[in-house]
């Protein structure tokens, strides 16, 4: 079976490698490494199609050393002592590379296994991994390795590589391929920053394209077919999911609505329906709440429609939350009350629940003080009485600070009078 063009075709130099200026320019840290010839443990994290295999590969050519190749999605400990096993012997001569793709998935014991000679250099080890090393890679590989992030190509760098697969795919196959400006450009922008997706949608759009003898033109037509969709990157178990919900509900809590409804498109266009409802309504009652409590049932009505129409309707109620969670006035001191109100209870701070406030109507004989005392609001002028609601332990304990909203201001203003003349 013939490979995808993205592994016919790695470049056969640093400067061929789309993307990662931050990392590959003229200067650059990594490679300077690279072109030195001395490798150290490397581990590169970043999303997938953006160069990583294809870097590693690059400089697993260009070591004298013997390249092993591994995936942690199929390897097993049994895998990594066959490794082990060769060195010493002639073809582990002068120390074995092993490339691990997917680190992510090697457990704990798998991963001590390479520790021992990942340390004594007799092996080095170039690692790739779509998810945050620091959560995922055992502590003792990180600190005997250097970490550099990769990030999505921006569509002109992914541009010059799609140009590239159809001259290479020209170069193969023998024939002329028609593909314009804007054909490239839609191919590019339209894969979302990930130039394997490129590389391969160059070459379905060949297979696809309008044939006239030993020429193929790629259409317009033929591109958003092909290319739909694409772009959006998105793993709901991954760090894109959770870097595109904490996008939405920030975006959200800073009073952006343009970015809030970017964020709730990328979630919406991924079908990702539960995450964009949940969000919304956390961040109606977390960043909004009692400067506008009129929100939180709105916010939920919202969904509700949404989750009873379904996508695509769904989008227009959610938009209209969305809008006006952003544009609302905030305050957070609901979720500063409680979360201070909890501290307490976690630090032990409970004490005895006051008598007048006990669902119980029988005195023990100990008792000298029989009866409940308990002082009913309404009974009182403006539905007030003062007595005491805290257990004797935080009797001066406050949680709730009033917001410095209009809301929660006129609040403050109309207890603070009934307090005062009570």
């Amino acid at each position: 079976m013939k490979k995808p063009l993205a592994d016919r075709f790695r470049p056969q130099t640093l400067d061929d490698i789309v993307g990662q200026k931050h990392l590959l320019a003229e200067g650059k840290p990594l490679r300077r490494i690279i072109e030195s010839g001395e490798i150290p443990n490397l581990i590169f994290y970043g999303p997938s199609g953006v160069g990583k295999t294809t870097l590693a590969t690059y400089i697993a050519n260009k070591t004298n050393k013997t390249l092993r190749k591994l995936n942690g999605t199929t390897a097993s400990t049994a895998d990594i002592k066959e490794i082990v096993a060769q060195l010493g012997t002639f073809s582990g001569l002068n120390g074995i590379l092993l490339y691990l793709d997917e680190i992510q998935y090697f457990n704990k014991k798998q991963q001590q296994t390479l520790l021992e000679f990942i340390e004594n250099g007799s092996i080095t080890l170039i690692a790739s991994t779509t998810e945050n090393p620091y959560f995922y890679v055992y502590n003792a590989i990180l600190s005997r390795s250097t970490v550099f992030e990769f990030k999505s190509v921006e569509p002109d760098e992914v541009e010059r590589a799609v140009r590239r697969a159809a001259r290479l795919l020209e170069e193969e196959q023998g024939i002329q391929i028609g593909l314009d400006d804007i054909c490239a450009h839609k191919i590019a922008v339209g894969c979302g920053g990930d130039v394997r997706k490129a590389m391969n949608a160059v070459e379905l759009c060949v297979i696809a394209a309008d044939r006239d003898g030993d020429k193929r033109l790629v259409t317009e037509e033929t591109v958003e077919s092909l290319v739909q969709r694409s772009a959006m990157r998105y793993d709901r178990e991954g760090d894109e999911h959770y870097d595109i919900v904490s996008a939405y509900q920030k975006s959200m809590r800073g009073s952006d609505p343009d970015a809030a409804l970017h964020y709730l498109a990328r979630l919406l266009e991924a079908g990702d329906l539960p995450s964009a409802c949940r969000r919304l309504m956390v961040c109606a009652c977390e960043d909004v709440g009692l400067a506008y409590p009129q929100v939180i049932p709105i916010v939920k009505s919202c969904v509700d429609i949404a989750q009873a129409v379904g996508l695509p309707e769904a989008r227009i109620p959610l938009a209209d939350a969305v809008i006006l969670v952003a544009t609302a006035p905030k305050s957070n001191s609901g979720e500063q009350a409680i979360d201070a109100a909890i501290a307490d209870i976690r630090r032990g701070n409970v004490g005895a629940i006051p008598r007048q406030l006990q669902n119980k109507h029988f005195d023990g004989e100990d008792n000298q003080n029989k009866g409940q005392h308990y002082r009913y609001p309404h009974s009182y002028p403006n539905h007030y009485v003062r007595q005491q609601y805290l257990p004797d332990d935080l009797l001066n304990a406050v949680y709730y600070h009033y917001g410095d909203n209009k809301t929660e201001q006129a609040f403050k203003a109309y207890w603070d009078k009934i307090i005062r003349n009570s």
